[in-house]
């Protein structure tokens, strides 16, 4: 439609000019001694304007020769850019289907040809972590650290808007977090931590960061870090709750085995462990070890007490019937209360064997032994009631059980194997 509108136009012109020309009878007298040349209006206005046309072609002719170099070089530019950028998907999707050794070599191409220097070097250190290659790793890291700190290439055209030292300074942070990632994964996890604190300590805790250093202290067996830094995530909604609960845990249960032999330092971080983390099974189960080693049957019972009040757990149970001191008949009481909820829960019932035997009961420790292994027939239970028959001199009753026992072990090494 457009081109019809400037053919119409140009035809009303042609028209316009032509009457106008038609009407003018008037002529042009040009001198140039001893020359007189006398031609008409019409004549000399087509005169002028193909000199004019002829004029501007020339021009547009010897301008185009001359820019011809410059639209050379940026066509060259171009197609080199264009080039580069393809070298680097390439070596993106090299590197995601797992062909880690043509991710690198694309990469590298596309840094020769002049791709954003920062994201090359990112993939192929990615890359060369993966073939195990850690001179090539820690080589593509520093370059992509100097290109986000303004040396060497220049940072990325695409961040021009932001200004080149802010997009200088994410590149460097995305450099040195990819640095600490490769190092966790690598499980240098000393080297680690120093990258990625400085990290947190320059910037704001990403919880990128944040995880990885979880990692980090969780290898160095930095316990408290880990408490700590669990806790961060968990105000940023970092960590899944059963992600969050089972680190904690892991870390409760390695800072009370550190303490297990020292009664003193066993209290005083006993007491400092929130009471949500004390109702932990596994973190009760360490703590009321620890006390156990040290005689202490009362604290491991308040311990295991506690517990089963809100969460019922058979390691626990099983505990409870393990220490060996005066207050046996209590237990005896707190097991016998729990039964009534419970009928057919045979560690309850080999805890009230093993604790009626304790006390010389031995009719009622055969038949809550007996009860448990109609539920549960385990080594166990055998082994228990085999050394009360062995206690009361019924030898040929405790042989049978000592059988019975061996084969039972046998049968779950192996289910296990």
């Amino acid at each position: 439609m457009k081109g019809l509108f400037w053919a119409i136009g140009a035809f009303a012109l042609a028209v316009g000019v032509s009457l106008t020309l038609r009407a003018n009878d008037g002529y042009a007298l040009l001198v140039l001694p001893p020359y007189r040349v006398e031609v008409s209006l019409a004549l000399l206005a087509v005169l002028l304007l193909g000199a004019f046309v002829l004029v501007y072609g020339i021009v547009r002719a010897v301008a185009g020769v001359m820019g011809m170099p410059e639209r050379v070089r940026a066509f060259r530019e171009r197609q080199r850019e264009h080039n580069a950028y393809g070298a680097l998907l390439g070596a993106l999707q090299a590197l995601f289907e797992g062909r880690f050794s043509r991710a690198e070599k694309l990469a590298s191409k596309a840094w020769d040809l002049g791709a954003p220097s920062a994201a090359v070097s990112l993939v192929a250190a990615r890359a060369a972590q993966r073939v195990r290659d850690t001179p090539r790793r820690d080589l593509w890291l520093d370059r992509a650290e100097a290109s986000g700190s303004g040396s060497g290439k220049t940072a990325d055209k695409a961040d021009g808007a932001r200004g080149v030292s802010a997009a200088g300074e994410d590149w460097r942070r995305a450099a040195r977090t990819t640095r600490g990632a490769l190092l966790v994964e690598e499980r240098d996890f000393e080297a680690a931590r120093v990258v990625l604190r400085d990290l947190n300590e320059a910037g704001p805790k990403h919880i990128a960061t944040l995880l990885l250093l979880l990692r980090a202290e969780q290898g160095l067996g930095n316990w408290e870090e880990v408490i700590r830094i669990a806790r961060l995530l968990d105000k940023r909604s970092g960590l899944p709750p059963e992600a969050l609960e089972t680190i904690l845990v892991r870390a409760r249960v390695a800072l009370l085995q550190k303490r297990t032999h020292d009664r003193k330092a066993l209290d005083e971080h006993w007491n400092e462990i929130p009471a949500r983390d004390r109702r932990q099974p596994a973190v009760a189960l360490t703590a009321a070890r620890a006390f156990m080693q040290h005689g202490d049957c009362r604290a491991a019972d308040a311990i295991v007490e506690d517990v089963l009040a809100h969460t019922w757990a058979p390691n626990l149970v099983l505990l409870y019937g393990e220490c060996r001191d005066d207050d046996a008949l209590s237990r005896i009481e707190h097991c016998e209360a729990w039964l009534k909820k419970r009928p057919r829960d045979w560690p309850l019932l080999l805890t009230l064997g093993r604790l009626c035997a304790q006390r010389g009961l031995w009719g009622k420790a055969q038949s809550y032994l007996d009860a448990s292994i109609a539920v549960q027939p385990t080594r166990a239970a055998h082994v228990a009631l085999a050394e009360l028959f062995d206690g009361i001199g019924r030898v040929n009753d405790a042989n049978r059980h000592f059988r019975a026992a061996a084969d039972a072990g046998l049968l779950a090494g192996a289910v296990e194997g």
